[in-house]
């Protein structure tokens, strides 16, 4: 593994929706669905936004799905293809190119838990059942299963469109690591492994180590809401898991006015640095923005543990612009985090002051992340709580970054855990203390 991994931090993007790309397909023509048609070239929506990603201090961008799929991205159809509603091949070509040239790095989505139920070598399943040559790559009950009979085949959590694969098989091993090795050939840095907590460790063991033996520098962080983190990744020899546990502390601690829930939250993510770095957000595709789960205003404080503690962090896109969303529990509950983007990013004269307040919250801790690497494994300790105060000193030697936050609706005066100047936020330090306004926040060098 070489360094590069240390320095990342990703902007985060679904293609579909940030292109404006169709998610559902049309109902004169369900079978054939949005992929069926004519190659429309928007990927090269995204090359827009790369300086963009520039100017917040970013170097990597993770994209959501791209993949030839029937409807969100997720129930993948051909996994050697670009989906027809973002482009081609050379589109992805000259994004990665594009992405390069300005020294970013580019994190593709894999989605390697299922398929859609449209894959071809399902759809052979399908006709020709147990007989088929692509049988053992899905699990499916045969029991008592006669020609004509639908087939009785696992799928993702209840969502009949997206078939399970069988990650028993050699077959299924060898197909995700032909695939990844497909990619990372045609520029790729890394994956993000969908639904990664569904699949066997044991599978991610067979696969991984195949693929780094071509491409020993890519990076492989999986998308693990419960589980044994630590073990996980010890068995699977992932790179590193989604730090969910982390990111529901900062906003519910926030959100709910409860800090004790995140000063929980960072003692456990800690304990992890042992054995992994996790990816750490404060959104994504799947999640209400921040903006709208713990209000505009608290946002920089959220971004202040973000950006201060231990991690691979990443920022989803449109967050960074005090964008709002709330993801809903529907069909189609998804597309209020999923937007279509503008064809290129505002000027800081067209954003409302508060957009304005946020963009510049993520531009200084970035820039302050960017000052201080040692932080990709700092452990964090916590100095002082109340449930609607915290202070955290992250440090690694004599070298330490201090935050303190307040949601109090009044001034408060806070300990400084011997921090000796203000770098961003607001507040006075004087006498080893730091001076906060209301519902105000600070992050100080030691």
């Amino acid at each position: 593994m070489t360094a590069w991994p240390e320095h990342v931090m990703w902007w985060h993007l679904y293609p579909l929706g940030f292109t404006g790309a169709p998610i559902h397909p049309e109902p004169s023509a369900p079978d054939d669905g949005p992929t069926a048609g004519a190659v429309t070239h928007r990927l090269h929506g995204v090359e827009a936004w790369l300086d963009h990603v520039l100017a917040l201090g970013l170097n990597g961008i993770a994209l959501g799905p791209v993949f030839a799929s029937q409807t969100h991205g997720y129930d993948t159809v051909d996994y050697f293809r670009i989906d027809p509603r973002l482009g081609d091949e050379h589109d992805f070509d000259h994004l990665v190119a594009a992405a390069h040239q300005r020294g970013i790095r580019v994190l593709l989505d894999g989605v390697f838990n299922h398929v859609g139920r449209a894959h071809p070598a399902f759809v052979q399943v399908e006709q020709h059942g147990p007989a088929s040559a692509t049988a053992e790559l899905f699990r499916v009950d045969w029991a008592g299963w006669r020609p004509g009979d639908p087939v009785r085949a696992e799928v993702f959590e209840g969502h009949e469109h997206l078939v399970a694969l069988n990650h028993e098989s050699a077959a299924v091993a060898d197909l995700v690591a032909r695939v990844m090795t497909y990619w990372l050939d045609r520029g790729a840095d890394g994956w993000r492994l969908d639904a990664a907590y569904a699949v066997p460790p044991a599978f991610w063991a067979r696969v991984l180590p195949e693929v780094r033996r071509s491409h020993p520098s890519a990076w492989f962080s999986g998308e693990v809401i419960h589980g044994d983190a630590a073990q996980i990744v010890r068995t699977s020899t992932m790179d590193s898991l989604t730090q969910y546990e982390l990111w529901q502390g900062i906003w519910h601690g926030i959100g709910e006015r409860n800090l004790f829930e995140l000063a929980h939250a960072l003692r456990r993510h800690n304990d992890l640095l042992a054995t992994f770095v996790p990816s750490t957000f404060v959104g994504n595709h799947d999640v209400t923005r921040i903006a709208s789960a713990i209000g505009v205003d608290l946002v920089p404080h959220a971004l202040a543990v973000l950006f201060t503690v231990a991690g691979t962090p990443s920022v989803y896109a449109g967050d960074e612009l005090a964008w709002t969303g709330i993801k809903e529990e529907r069909l189609g509950g998804d597309e209020a985090v999923r937007p279509l983007f503008p064809p290129r990013p505002p000027t800081e004269d067209e954003l409302e002051p508060a957009a304005r307040h946020v963009l510049h919250a993520h531009q200084a801790l970035i820039a302050l992340r960017r000052r201080h690497p040692w932080l990709h494994r700092a452990q964090t300790d916590v100095v002082h709580l109340d449930n609607r105060q915290l202070v955290l000193r992250t440090a690694a030697g004599a070298r330490s970054v201090v935050v303190a936050l307040s949601l109090e609706d009044t001034a408060v005066t806070l300990p400084s855990a011997g921090a000796r100047s203000l770098v961003c936020g607001s507040g006075h330090l004087a006498s080893g203390q730091v001076q906060l306004p209301p519902r105000g926040w600070a992050v100080l060098e030691g």
